[in-house]
């Protein structure tokens, strides 16, 4: 067992490493006054920063959770290492030799385990580079690199290696340094062989993964031969050092532009991260073989700080699993302060494609023209729906509205709501929003566990027409109905006093469903124009045509019952024409509005200047109708 490291050396360390540089490396820091620092607490989840560091004192306070020490005790919590292995990492940084008051000088296979591993790390990382850069064999890793517009200078800038296709190479090399065979499948860069341990990566290019701290803690590498049976990607598996949710590729590299810009770049792969940091876009980081999460978050928002101006801004293939991708990425959004948004490039390319194809500034040129990630997930939901029609705008406003009720920025759920009344085309916008804020108060009274599902006493837009039942019970103080089926009564009784016109009229125009089952009847036994040939076969052909005993009897009903006016002439049967053909024609004003407020959120000129000419011809029809009466039908 080693020794206990003597005290003047940890005094050393202390004074060698300031706490302020070293903290900074895991989260940002800003002025707090009286020369003090502060940042988000990095050992638990919160708004506003309440951690605080004193440089002078080489100290750390969180006024949130009250952990608090010195830089060694800030090393040994954020990375879970023992008082030993804190003070051995510090102590290498700063060139600091230690000496152990009862083992003498601390022989490595002694060292603690976390520091073992990341040793053998980045031994192998420096290993996998020197292979890249000299080996024949590397040829075809080199190949493929430069097909993708990396040459070797770039490769050097991200320690791009290559593992080498026989067995044992880097085990071999690995036990030459004094490690262990424990040691070696510990870290996951060998595996378990029929004779012993072997090399994991074997003929692939590697991609050395590293902490925040800038440790190299496991590799992400990429299938070069055919031979290879292996997946495309291969990642370390998850050791004491490793775990592929709680890292992310490129982050050592951007952390401080991150913090800088306050804004983050999320990009799918890795050569999708060299292309961006090549073409200037030096705050891209990806995920390891993994989807988006809570754990990446937590990293990126000890950078971003939270501040109002933050963005992250996530890069995804347009294909459906780009989209896929994206949805999963927002269902994380609200665990950000920071503004989310979402970058495709027109043509689907991901930055490494985009790069090779069109040069650096189309890269940088993508994420600039972004797309709020809720407004994308909001449209993807629009688009599986028909919002020209009633039915469909309810349905989608039931699966978008929980969405933003979860929106937890009362502002900004306010205007997202209206953005959705307008993205789905619904002219009431105060209900949308009053939709999303109930459904965002049962969230709340449930303890944040989501809306309240759907039941009898949920109230729901109907924006399609109330069903009345298929029969005689409708409610004839209702204007509408009660106009509707006057019409119908003289398109039965008096035909030649509607005729041709009536037989012009849609079945939507009649919008209680009896009635417009009355009019298609009318419409499959030759309209009201036969009736004016041959009454009598008339009716009984339109009692004929009916689909049911239900809509027979209402055509027998509407035959026999009295007209509303002793005289019955041309003036009055226009009158009811009219007066049915103005509401349908108001209705579809209402829909082509709503059309028109989503054509104007969706910015397609041709499509908008389309709608608003169909707007301008229904007015002017609307006006001539209110004008002129049954001449201008």
């Amino acid at each position: 067992m080693a020794g206990r490291i003597n005290d003047e050396d940890v005094k050393a360390v202390r004074d060698a490493v300031p706490i302020d540089a070293v903290v900074s490396e895991y989260l940002q820091l800003k002025g707090a006054g009286g020369g003090n620092l502060k940042g988000l607490c990095p050992f638990h989840d919160e708004k506003s920063p309440s951690f605080q560091v004193s440089p002078s004192k080489g100290f750390f306070h969180c006024f949130g959770c009250q952990e608090g020490g010195d830089t060694i005790t800030f090393v040994m919590k954020i990375d879970h290492l023992s008082f030993s292995e804190a003070v051995e990492r510090l102590a290498a940084q700063a060139g600091i030799t230690l000496r152990y008051e009862e083992g003498g000088y601390n022989p490595s296979h002694q060292r603690g385990e976390r520091i073992r591993l990341v040793e053998a790390h980045k031994i192998a990382a420096e290993w996998y580079v020197e292979q890249l850069a000299t080996s024949p064999e590397a040829d075809t890793g080199r190949k493929f690199l430069a097909e993708r517009g990396f040459d070797q200078s770039a490769a050097e800038h991200f320690s791009v290696g290559y593992s080498p296709q026989g067995w044992d190479h880097l085990t071999r090399y690995l036990r030459g340094k004094g490690f262990t065979d424990k040691e070696l499948l510990l870290s996951g860069l060998s595996q378990e062989g029929r004779r012993g341990p072997i090399d994991r990566f074997r003929g692939r290019l590697m991609w050395p993964i590293r902490d925040i701290g800038g440790e190299v803690v496991g590799f992400g590498a990429r299938k070069l031969y055919e031979a290879d049976n292996g997946p495309k990607y291969l990642n370390t598996p998850d050791t004491a050092i490793y775990k592929k949710s709680q890292v992310l590729y490129g982050i050592d590299l951007a952390k401080r532009d991150i913090a800088k810009a306050s804004r983050a770049v999320v990009v799918e792969g890795y050569t999708d991260v060299m292309a961006c940091h090549l073409a200037g876009v030096t705050t891209a980081i990806a995920t390891c073989g993994t989807a988006f999460g809570s754990d990446h978050i937590k990293i990126l928002r000890r950078l971003l700080m939270d501040n109002g101006s933050a963005r992250v801004i996530f890069t995804f293939d347009g294909d459906a699993a780009g989209q896929k991708a994206a949805l999963r990425a927002f269902e994380d959004d609200q665990k950000f302060a920071a503004e989310t948004y979402i970058a495709i490039a027109p043509d689907g390319m991901d930055p490494c494609d985009l790069r090779l194809a069109k040069g650096d500034e189309a890269v940088a040129d993508l994420v600039e023209p972004r797309t709020p990630l809720f407004e994308f997930a909001l449209r993807q939901i629009a688009s599986r729906y028909d919002l020209e029609t009633p039915a469909g705008r309810a349905a989608a406003l039931d699966e978008a509205a929980p969405i933003v009720a979860r929106i937890k920025n009362s502002g900004a759920q306010h205007e997202v709501a209206v953005q959705l009344a307008g993205m789905l085309g619904i002219l009431d916008t105060q209900f949308v929003v009053k939709r999303v804020a109930q459904l965002a108060r049962w969230a709340r009274d449930r303890g944040g566990r989501g809306p309240a599902p759907t039941s009898s006493r949920q109230p729901s837009y109907d924006m399609a027409p109330r069903q009345a039942p298929s029969g005689p019970a409708l409610n004839l103080r209702n204007p509408v109905y009660a106009t509707e089926r006057e019409l119908l009564k003289l398109a039965l009784q008096r035909p030649e006093l509607v005729s041709p016109a009536f037989d012009a009229y849609g079945i939507d125009e009649f919008t209680a469903p009896p009635y417009a089952a009355v009019r298609q009847a009318i419409m499959d036994a030759g309209g009201a124009e036969y009736g004016v040939q041959d009454p009598q076969e008339y009716l009984i052909r339109v009692r004929e045509a009916a689909p049911d005993n239900a809509v027979r009897a209402m055509v027998t009903e509407l035959a026999v019952e009295a007209i509303m006016r002793k005289t019955v002439d041309e003036l009055y049967a226009g009158d009811q024409l009219v007066m049915v053909r103005r509401r349908a024609v108001d209705r579809r004003i209402h829909e082509v509005q709503g059309t028109l407020a989503r054509a104007s959120a969706q910015g397609d000129p041709a499509h908008l200047a389309a709608v608003q000419n169909e707007l301008w011809v229904l007015q002017q029809y609307g006006q001539a109708l209110r004008e002129r009466g049954a001449a201008a039908l």
